[in-house]
């Protein structure tokens, strides 16, 4: 596995507070068996009702640095937002605050999520609004986010900035780069051996 120490792309500002998952994937589009496709419908009854919606905007298309406001991705805990999200093409998420859950299922598909406060947050969006070429830097290992002229001090929790950095966000890909210690570890399970 790679580690993932800075992430540079333009942004794509989406204002508003308590962003569920809900919205960012509507409950419908659930029932698919795998996650290819998803990225058509982010936020797609948000869209539909706001045509100005800025994930219908043109000049965001190939955005990789989504930048949120507080309580990004709350409610429940479904892995099709996060994964819609990076099917989009979105490689890192900045914002006031995030949902744990929704933190941690964005961390094993490789998207670092920074937090930041409210006037950062604010200067970011309203710079990538006036400018939407402005690339965005969000540095992992130093929890620095820089865009044009704007420098934001972010946060990223350690435990998740440490396996980012170390290159061990994976837990599936751990196991399996080291499948022939998990397969001696249970054969020698009686509960598994017998099976």
């Amino acid at each position: 596995m790679s580690s993932i120490t800075s992430l540079t792309g333009r942004g794509l500002p989406l204002r508003g507070d308590d962003l569920d998952t809900d919205r960012i994937m509507p409950a419908r589009f659930l029932r698919a068996v795998t996650f290819e496709g998803l990225e058509q419908h982010l936020f797609e009854d948000d869209r539909q009702a706001n045509p100005s919606h800025p994930f219908n905007d043109a000049r965001y298309t190939g955005a990789r640095v989504l930048v949120a406001n507080r309580n990004f991705g709350c409610g429940s805990s479904r892995e099709h937002a996060p994964q819609g999200l990076a099917r989009f093409g979105i490689t890192a998420i900045v914002g006031e605050s995030l949902s744990e859950i929704f933190l941690g299922n964005a961390a094993v598909l490789g998207i670092p999520c920074f937090s930041a406060d409210h006037a950062s947050i604010d200067a970011l969006q309203s710079l990538v609004e006036r400018a939407p070429e402005t690339l965005v830097e969000a540095r992992v290992d130093t929890g620095t986010v820089t865009a044009g002229s704007v420098r934001v001090a972010a946060r990223i929790p350690p435990a998740l900035r440490d396996a980012f950095v170390s290159g061990q966000w994976n837990p599936t890909a751990m196991l399996l780069d080291r499948f022939d210690e998990v397969r001696a570890v249970a054969s020698a399970l009686p509960y598994v051996r017998g099976f």
